[in-house]
């Protein structure tokens, strides 16, 4: 019979010991942290004070911004802590909390950038009717959507399929998630892995359907619309595309090393792949729409000068 215990604390055993070495990562990942919340708050506080960015696509860059911001909070504290402590422990009740933060942080980043796409195909294809279909109202109510829907969904859905007894403590991972927890359960956890399954599929391939509907009408109006509409779409959908490319890149490494044996993977590169959907978003995305929309460009120059002189 298997000995099961009330798990009060995990140990992260991808942790190694680094020796002085751990202050340089330590300050690599203290000035990521800075450069992402800077980066993102300035193109928040840019959008909001500025009257002319107060239209839909950039209400929901804005959103995605915010995102940005707290995905990545519920990440980097915790791993500037465990970088400088000698003992990588992490109690059950902030794993847990960790996990809801990753994984609302990001459904909530995928069915932003599915919003985004439903928004750069109503501009694209039906720019008369645009204002009438996407006004401030509904851009509003997609926003509250995207943010309450999560967060609803996974605070009851959680409870339910993390186990509620564990046979072990050992998170073989630098933070906590929710198939690490699961591999540690007494018992078989097939109906937990079916329903994470289904859940998966549905909050993948659902939003990716819409994508691909979205471009591809976009695609076909581009190759038979005038130079100007072409222009258009390039200017705004490719930064767009881009975010959608770099975070599926992460989130389907997370999901495939989750699922399968990744022990050939070397564990360096393993570390680095798990944290990149939670790192190099919140990085790459303000740059990306910041050098690449000209509104948004123009305004933080003219920002930047103005604090200058």
């Amino acid at each position: 019979m298997v000995n099961s215990t009330q798990v009060s604390f995990f140990t992260l055993s991808a942790y190694f010991d680094t020796g002085l070495f751990k202050y340089l990562y330590f300050m690599i990942i203290l000035s990521l942290y800075i450069l992402i919340i800077c980066s993102n708050l300035l193109l928040i506080v840019v959008i909001c004070m500025n009257r002319s960015l107060h239209e839909p696509m950039y209400m929901f860059l804005c959103s995605l911004f915010v995102n940005e911001l707290y995905g990545s909070s519920g990440l980097f504290p915790f791993l500037l802590t465990q970088i400088l402590s000698d003992i990588h422990t992490v109690s059950a009740l902030f794993c847990f909390l960790q996990i809801f933060c990753v994984y609302t942080y990001g459904n909530i980043e995928y069915l932003t950038l599915t919003v985004m796409s439903y928004d750069r195909y109503l501009a694209i294809c039906y720019p008369l009717q645009y204002n009438t279909r996407m006004s401030c109202n509904k851009v509003a109510i997609l926003i509250a959507l995207t943010w309450l829907l999560i967060f609803i969904l996974n605070f009851f859905t959680m409870p339910l399929i993390i186990p509620s007894q564990l046979c072990g403590d050992i998170i073989k991972k630098v933070y906590c998630d929710y198939h690490s927890v699961v591999k540690l359960a007494c018992y078989d956890t097939t109906v937990s892995n079916i329903y994470g399954l289904i859940v998966s599929a549905i909050s993948v391939f659902g939003p990716l359907t819409l994508i691909f509907y979205t471009y591809m009408k976009i695609f076909k109006v581009c190759f038979s619309g005038s130079k100007q509409t072409r222009q258009k779409a390039v200017s705004t959908c490719t930064p767009h595309l881009a975010s959608l490319i770099n975070f599926s890149f992460g989130a389907c490494f997370e999901i495939l090393q989750s699922r399968f044996n990744m022990n050939s993977v070397p564990n360096m590169l393993r570390i680095f792949l798990s944290l990149y959907f939670l790192t190099c978003p919140p990085l790459f995305n303000p740059v990306m729409y910041g050098l690449k929309l000209s509104k948004i460009r123009d305004t933080c120059k003219g920002l930047i000068m103005n604090v200058s002189y």
